[in-house]
């Protein structure tokens, strides 16, 4: 990576007193944040996605040909964009910088979206820095977010995040970024099933979330419960889901934590009223691939590249051995209150191997642009940045857990998985089962 090291982190002001302020930690809110000026710039993401993806190759592995360009790309105009950022700058290189000033982009109590599975203020988290850490690239600044300048490059359309736990927190993100532009009575939020729709009225626009984990359809498909012991995907089918995508100007994508089982896929062949069930087994890399590839197929068949973008997001990481990061062995996130400095910092728990599968979809070649927000590095520095223990409970920790959650397996190793819950602007949240109330998210202010 050619970041160069960040500035020792300052030690965020004390809290002490202030256990039970609601205030709100913002990792979500940055990738929001980068969503919000890949949708407004319409610099070449795709030579950027392509130059910082290919360090996710295997030595020895296929050279990068050379594919035509797309025309919106070359041409440097996108759907949507209202200029140019700096030219060549890669806004995913960079380190997190402290700011008193700017951060955070919004309190917890000031949005009335956010779940209780990130109120991580409301439910004791003891400090607040963790919300003051701003993304700064390389190259480049980003621009200041400016609510009425994206809600009006909205105006008439539909925003439509597809996913788990992650993107749904994305979606919360930049509604609570955006929502205190519009008045009151001009704005609703609908959950219907599998769809949750934020309407601004006057602007006729919409930011929807549909629960997808796979993007195929799954035995997880259903929004509520989704807690299944045996996990099956249906790798070729996705008109199931897709139906409801259609009409949409911006879609983003993100699926990965739901596929690491530490076992192999089990792909249904056939539908899932048949019996017996025709299931085959798959390396996790593989069925990644073939659910990808579908998704791909689909938005080439139904979308035009000349009004729709397309966004994929990488995947988030874990923080569950401190070791990694020069921490006490057997440790996690917990009680972390700063940023990774190593500019070269990649955990165990973020698999290469995957990222390469979404380069050799997303990096080239592909008829459809798609716009791949490459978060995994930010977030990998961002060990501070998960709920943890402090959060709304789906039941009771034991004495032993309250006693010490760092060094509990249940009651904190879960909550330092990567960002696949309601991942708002707030910590991360508990997963010691990938579908179950323990889900994880990172903050990125």
């Amino acid at each position: 990576m050619k970041s160069l090291p960040p500035p020792p982190p300052p030690s965020p002001p004390s809290r002490k007193n202030s256990t039970l302020t609601p205030s709100f930690s913002f990792l979500m809110v940055a990738m929001s944040f980068v969503a919000f000026v890949a949708v407004l710039y319409g610099e070449d993401f795709g030579c950027i996605v392509r130059e910082s993806l290919l360090k996710y190759r295997q030595p020895g592995g296929p050279a990068d040909i050379q594919q035509p360009v797309p025309s919106e790309v070359r041409d440097g105009y996108v759907p949507f964009s209202i200029g140019r950022t700096e030219k060549e700058c890669n806004v995913f290189e960079g380190r997190w910088v402290y700011d008193e000033e700017s951060r955070p982009l919004y309190e917890e109590e000031e949005c009335p979206y956010i779940q209780p599975q990130l109120t991580c203020q409301k439910y004791g988290r003891p400090d607040k820095g963790y919300q003051h850490w701003r993304w700064q690239p390389n190259g480049c600044s980003l621009p200041s977010i400016n609510a009425t300048l994206m809600l009006e490059k909205l105006r008439g359309k539909r925003m439509l995040f597809v996913g788990d736990s992650l993107n749904r927190g994305q979606f919360i993100s930049m509604v609570c970024l955006l929502h205190r532009a519009i008045p009151e009575g001009a704005k609703s939020m609908q959950t219907v099933e599998s769809l949750i729709v934020f309407r601004a009225m006057e602007y006729n626009a919409t930011i929807e979330f549909y629960w997808a984990p796979f993007l195929v359809e799954s035995n997880s498909d259903n929004a509520i419960v989704h807690r299944m012991s045996d996990r099956i995907v249906r790798g070729r089918s996705i008109n199931k889901h897709a139906r409801h995508w259609k009409g949409t100007d911006i879609l983003v994508f993100s699926t990965y934590l739901w596929w690491m089982t530490g076992l192999k896929i089990k792909i249904l062949t056939g539908p899932f009223t048949r019996e017996p069930k025709q299931i085959e087994e798959m390396k996790t890399e593989d069925a990644y691939r073939l659910a990808l590839t579908r998704m791909m197929t689909w938005v080439e068949k139904n979308m035009d590249p000349n009004k729709t973008r397309v966004f994929f997001t990488s995947m988030s990481p874990c923080h569950e051995k401190s070791k990694e990061w020069g921490g006490e062995a057997g440790g996690n996130c917990y009680n972390e209150t700063a940023p990774i400095g190593d500019p070269t910092y990649w955990g165990s728990g973020s698999r290469k191997s995957v990222m390469q599968v979404v380069e050799q979809t997303f990096g080239g070649g592909a008829r459809f642009p798609v716009t791949v927000l490459n978060i995994t590095q930010m977030s990998e520095y961002r060990k501070d940045a998960h709920t943890g223990i402090y959060k709304k409970q789906w039941s009771r920790l034991t004495p032993e857990q309250e006693a010490d959650p760092g060094a509990t397996p249940t009651a904190s190793t879960g909550a330092c998985r990567a960002s696949r819950t309601r991942g708002t602007s707030s910590c991360t949240r508990n997963s010691s089962s990938l579908e179950g109330g323990r889900e994880v998210t990172l903050v990125i202010p």
